[in-house]
């Protein structure tokens, strides 16, 4: 074993476990293109990120890109995020009808299926809306509710510098947004849109296995009327939660009072709001919106109001894992663990649990070195944070998240690889 330079242990990373293993290998490698990955997503939900062909790479399609699916779920339940690499030692074969198996070296790995594409998602409501529209989505067995995700920090700058955060892809309240009836400067969610999003979501429980509920949007200015604007939505989704579903919290730091009111009316289990990164100067610079309109000391305040109502491993925080290779923060992966492994202490000793976001870059995502120093970094994160968790007996709750939806996060598969060992 050796230290991490903060007084934490990083082991070896074979430790994680078999299943967590192959699912940092496959996100990172990435899987190259076969006519089976192709023919899948015919059927799979698919990507946001098209598969794009290297130059010099096999190309039997005659395109520069094909679409491919999102997810892929491995026989014990583990949730995947697929990625298109031409140089990957990772393809897959089979079929549909066959089944499919996913290759190294083209060697059998594993049995895998793809997330695939709900019914309910190519239906409409009863007014003729197409469901796919009416803000709701999914990740595993996690429904994700996102009516408004316009944000308004998209809107605004300060001394000529952009509010919004760095790695965001949200964009501002515009045409993107006008379905969903979202206006700049608008708090309410439209009762049209509600009443879309709630027959959608009834429909996507009787179909599908939703363990979790969790509800997004982009941030407002103003703390108090954002608070407000979810207030509407959570009380709209518990209408037809009649599965009492667990539902997260998923806003921006909220006002003490407004906090208090969610849990009067038990209207979410947990909270999850995203601090992004550690340290006041880097959140300064990533999420210069939500340190000007909320403030960090105020962001890590809110979450500990939060710990006093809701209690022990209730309290979550969403951090961008790897934001701190991008050029302009000049640090080494290195230092960028340490900073994330002090941070994880910290938040940990107050209740606050972090959930480490595997962070993609927009380019260069493929790129050998920085794929090597992004894989060091996460790896060293993972281990030394379960530690962390052990010490303070943190565990993420089965009822905010777990290993069928967490995509890009590996907590919940090392919790688990960790219990079966125990077994």
């Amino acid at each position: 074993m050796r230290r991490a330079g903060t007084g934490s242990l990083v082991m070896p990373t074979r430790l994680l476990g078999p299943s967590p293993q192959l699912k940092l290998d496959v996100m990172f490698d990435g899987v190259r293109y076969t006519p089976s990955l192709e023919a899948a997503a015919e059927h799979a939900f698919p990507n946001y990120y098209p598969y794009r062909f290297d130059p010099d790479e096999p190309n039997p399609t005659g395109k520069d890109k094909v679409t491919i699916p999102y997810l892929m779920r491995t026989p014990d339940g583990t949730l995947i995020r697929v990625k298109g690499n031409g140089k990957a030692p990772w393809s897959v074969a089979g079929s549909k009808a066959q089944g499919y198996t996913l290759l190294k070296d083209d060697r059998p790995a594993t049995e895998l299926e793809f997330e695939p594409l709900p019914a309910w998602m190519r239906g409409h409501t009863a007014d003729g809306f197409p469901m796919a529209q009416a803000g709701l989505s999914l990740h595993g067995d996690m429904a994700v509710v996102n009516v408004a995700p316009g944000c308004e920090y998209f809107l605004h700058k300060h001394n000529g510098a952009a509010m919004r955060c760095t790695f965001c892809s949200y964009g501002a309240p515009d045409a993107r947004t006008a379905h969903l009836g979202q206006k700049a400067g608008q708090v309410e969610v439209p009762q049209i849109t509600l009443t879309r999003l709630k027959e959608t979501l009834a429909l996507a429980v009787q179909q599908t296995e939703i363990r979790h509920i969790y509800l997004v949007g982009g941030s407002l200015t103003d703390a108090q009327a954002e608070g407000a604007r979810f207030l509407q939505i959570a009380r709209a989704v518990q209408e037809i939660n009649r599965q009492a579903i667990p539902v997260t919290l998923g806003s921006g730091a909220l006002p003490d009072a407004q906090l208090a009111q969610f849990h009067a009316e038990n209207l979410v289990e947990n909270v999850c709001f995203n601090l992004e990164v550690w340290s006041e100067p880097l959140f300064a610079k990533v999420c210069p919106g939500k340190h000007r309109y909320v403030g960090y000391d105020r962001w890590i305040a809110s979450l500990e109001h939060a710990v006093g109502l809701w209690g022990k491993q209730r309290v979550y925080t969403a951090m961008v894992a790897g934001i701190e290779l991008e050029p302009e923060h000049e640090m080494t992966w290195e230092a960028a663990r340490d900073l994330c492994i002090r941070g994880a202490e910290d938040l940990c000793a107050r209740g606050i649990i972090p959930i480490y976001s595997l962070y993609w870059p927009v380019g260069g995502r493929n790129h050998p070195d920085y794929i090597s120093r992004l894989r060091s970094y996460f790896e060293e994160l993972a281990v030394a944070y379960r530690a962390i968790r052990q010490a303070h007996d943190l565990k993420i709750s089965d009822r905010f998240m777990c290993h069928r939806c967490a995509y890009m996060q590996l907590e919940c598969d090392v919790d688990r690889a960790d219990s079966e060992s125990q077994q």
